[in-house]
């Protein structure tokens, strides 16, 4: 655990030594318990998720075993995808996965509804938000197959320029 030395290089692809060895030590220090792994309770200590509708989401986007736990692995790729020096595409792929609950490399009506629901909580009547859902699906759903394609996710994401704002500086 914490042994930036013992990950190949192309893991940190995107973080120089120093930085590896500053995610180290935050990961030692979010590790209360001395687990080697990261609880969803330790994870929601940082500012930047604790506020964050979609937190467990992200979390799960980190721990890509399912195991419940993030280990230093997960914790440096999943830290990667946000890295200043990380590329579009990347950044992306894990606002896609975020609503991709299933992980079929679709986005269903349902699971826009439940992303959604996180987000909106109770301003918006269940029927309202499914109306919304419905209308969001038939309009960007350019192939008519009733769901959201990470191509078909990612054209309006990328015109929102959300990638800008998935960033954290090591």
């Amino acid at each position: 655990m914490g042994n930036e030395a013992s990950y190949p290089a192309e893991m940190c692809s995107h973080f120089n030594h120093d930085e590896i060895k500053r995610l180290s030590r935050r990961f030692k220090q979010l590790d209360l318990d001395g687990s080697g792994a990261l609880s969803a309770e330790e994870l929601l200590a940082l500012p930047g998720l604790r506020r964050d509708p979609l937190a467990r989401r992200v979390i799960d986007g980190f721990d890509t075993d399912g195991n419940g736990q993030v280990d230093f692995k997960e914790f440096i790729v999943g830290t990667s995808q946000f890295s200043v020096k990380g590329d579009e595409e990347q950044k992306l792929r894990f606002a896609s996965s975020i609503c991709d609950m299933d992980k079929d490399g679709y986005v269903s009506n349902g699971e826009l509804f439940r992303v959604l629901k996180v987000i909106v909580g109770d301003s918006l009547a269940d029927w309202e938000l499914q109306q919304l859902v419905d209308k969001t699906i038939i309009f960007l759903d350019t192939d008519g197959d009733g769901r959201l394609s990470f191509e078909e996710f990612s054209a309006v994401v990328r015109g929102l320029e959300v990638h800008k704002s998935l960033v954290v500086v090591v």
